[in-house]
């Protein structure tokens, strides 16, 4: 029971049920769309937050969940509870709003693109975990690592990797570039390591060195 307590994906989830019962008091008060991320971003700030953990009804809450359980458990398994909540929330806005500005930026030029667009939900965030495992693995450390490649060249893998992915997972209504940004930046912080305690990246160090 205690490991059960202690897991950062448990409390996610946790979070995330407790969000959507305030979504559905809000509703009923005709206030659901105050936990929406929208542009401009500074007219709700507390949307950068709270748009990670809402969801648009029950089914995308229980997708979403499902796939947090299965990918949140194997990536705290590598990290600390504190480093897996940040990398959560900040991977999560920061697809959130690359979603909203993309959308924002494109609208007004490209027929049959909103010109403005509301994103919730936890995906972008949820598939940053996926993309971490993708670049930080075995496999991937044996074939990328095994060979010479700049930083763009890695970067050029990451994102082709990501958009793949993002179109073999495409559904309608589906925010596609936060569930590619996600996935980027995930595989990144993967290949970098990012969520290691500083202590196990010291002694990685230490011992490539």
């Amino acid at each position: 029971m205690d490991r059960l307590t202690d897991s950062p994906t448990v409390t996610t989830l946790g979070v995330i049920a407790v969000v959507f019962v305030c979504q559905q008091v809000a509703g009923v008060a005709g206030l659901g769309g105050l936990f929406a991320l929208s542009l401009p971003l500074l007219s709700r700030p507390w949307t950068l937050v709270t748009s990670v953990y809402a969801h648009a009804g029950l089914s995308h809450l229980v997708a979403n969940a499902l796939a947090l359980a299965l990918g949140g458990l194997l990536v705290e398994r590598l990290t600390t509870s504190a480093r897996f909540h940040g990398f959560f929330l900040v991977v999560g806005v920061l697809a959130g709003v690359t979603q909203v500005a993309v959308v924002g930026l494109l609208g007004p030029l490209v027929p049959g693109i909103p010109a403005r667009v509301s994103v919730l939900g936890a995906s972008g965030a949820i598939l940053g975990l996926y993309g971490y495992l993708l670049g930080g693995n075995r496999l991937t450390e044996a074939v990328v690592g095994g060979v010479e490649l700049s930083g763009r060249v890695q970067l050029a893998l990451g994102a082709a990797l990501a958009a793949v992915i993002t179109l073999l997972t495409a559904s309608p209504g589906a925010a596609l570039v936060a569930h590619f940004s996600g996935l980027l930046l995930g595989f990144l912080a993967g290949r970098n390591h990012l969520l290691a305690p500083s202590e196990s990246r010291r002694d990685e160090r230490l011992t490539v060195d």
